[in-house]
């Protein structure tokens, strides 16, 4: 590890986890999972302050299906690069509900997250509370099974399947497969015909190892770790979707942080275009930078072939995947999570397109999603 992340690694994780019934939704998500972090976390500013800001609160997960942020964030990253002076102030998150409630509380300016955690806080505020503005990664997802236990689609029946949170981009997946299948589960306490076990991320591969659960559905790197304690992939989300792509991390940003600091917003749009490309056109690199984070913010480094596996199977990308996340809005609706889902006005990706005009690419369409 660097030397300069050796000094910030005096980073503090302070987890905190309430799951809300569906029928107490608020604005805030279906509940809250975060990671609050010291001042001493924060990437060194250089150079003259953004639109005059003093510092960007951004949030992010410690998993590689965020490793635009991971990388980006790194002293020497394009995303510190672009916002020059104004200083980045990370806030750590185990899942999307608690991000989309930072965002509500103002407590983060920008924010990682994933698909179903931005539906359902856009829907909760009635449309008034985020702007999603770039992609970030597709792919990186799976349900990793006991394969003594669990051959088949057929053998879930009465097994305990894990997913992250309430609420979060694989826990509707998850339904949303289950329910496709024939299998009839409470969307809301996870019983039925397969038991959905809700469970941080980070505990998931032990309570698999200890046998307590018979498979999980993951982002990455968890599922690569479920594989390397004896898992095997049952399902590979990519293998669902058309073309393999789907919308798994994107980036979004409170509606009055975007009104007031465009130019603000625009720096990280930049350095996060600049992060993509350079994550797809320096694998290895990317992939030990991502490391370096993930000891950081997640407390340690993966192995190598889990690192390697995890990486492979997302994809760099700043287009968001609009059409994928109008499915999983009907997703969410077809889980039962949630009656209606709201997806008019969710996007902006004006000052996307603006970036990605000036360096000669074509623009990125938002699926009639997007702001009026």
């Amino acid at each position: 590890m660097s030397a300069p992340r050796r000094r910030r690694a005096a980073l503090r994780l302070l987890a905190a986890t309430a799951a809300l019934p569906l029928l107490a939704l608020t604005a805030c998500g279906y509940g809250s999972e975060s990671d609050d972090d010291g001042d001493d976390a924060a990437p060194a500013a250089r150079g003259e302050k953004i639109g005059g800001l003093d510092e960007i609160r951004l949030g992010f997960f410690p998993n590689v299906t965020h490793a635009t942020p991971l990388a980006g964030l790194d002293d020497a990253g394009p995303l510190t690069a672009e916002l020059a002076g104004t200083r980045v102030k990370p806030q750590v998150f185990n899942a999307g509900p608690a991000a989309v409630e930072a965002l509500n509380a103002g407590s983060v300016d920008m924010t990682w997250l994933g698909p179903s955690p931005a539906l359902n806080g856009f829907t909760q505020a009635d449309g008034r509370n985020l702007r999603i503005v770039s992609g970030a990664t597709s792919g990186g997802a799976s349900l990793v099974v006991d394969p003594d236990k669990i051959t088949s689609t057929d053998d879930l029946g009465g097994k305990r399947i894990a997913t992250p949170s309430l609420g979060n981009t694989q826990d509707v997946a998850l339904l949303n497969y289950l329910a496709a299948e024939g299998f009839e589960v409470d969307p809301r306490s996870g019983e039925g015909e397969v038991s959905v076990i809700r469970q941080d991320n980070k505990e998931i591969p032990t309570s698999f190892q200890q046998g307590s659960l018979d498979g999980a559905w993951v982002p990455e790197p968890t599922a690569s770790t479920v594989v390397a304690k004896g898992g095997r992939v049952l399902v590979d989300e990519r293998d669902l979707w058309d073309g393999g792509k789907f919308v798994t991390t994107h980036l979004a940003v409170s509606q009055s942080f975007l009104e007031e600091h465009p130019d603000v917003v625009e720096a990280v749009v930049r350095g996060s275009v600049k992060t993509n490309a350079w994550i797809n056109e320096h694998p290895d690199e990317a992939k030990a930078r991502i490391n370096d984070a993930l000891a950081e913010y997640g407390g340690k480094e993966l192995p190598e072939d889990v690192l390697a596996s995890a990486f492979e199977a997302i994809e760099a990308t700043d287009d968001p995947l609009a059409a994928t996340l109008r499915e999983q809005a009907e997703h969410s609706v077809a889980s039962g999570l949630l009656d209606k889902v709201r997806t008019d006005g969710i996007y902006d990706l004006s000052l996307l397109n603006k970036v990605l005009e000036a360096e000669g690419r074509p623009a990125i369409d938002d699926a009639g999603l997007g702001v009026e």
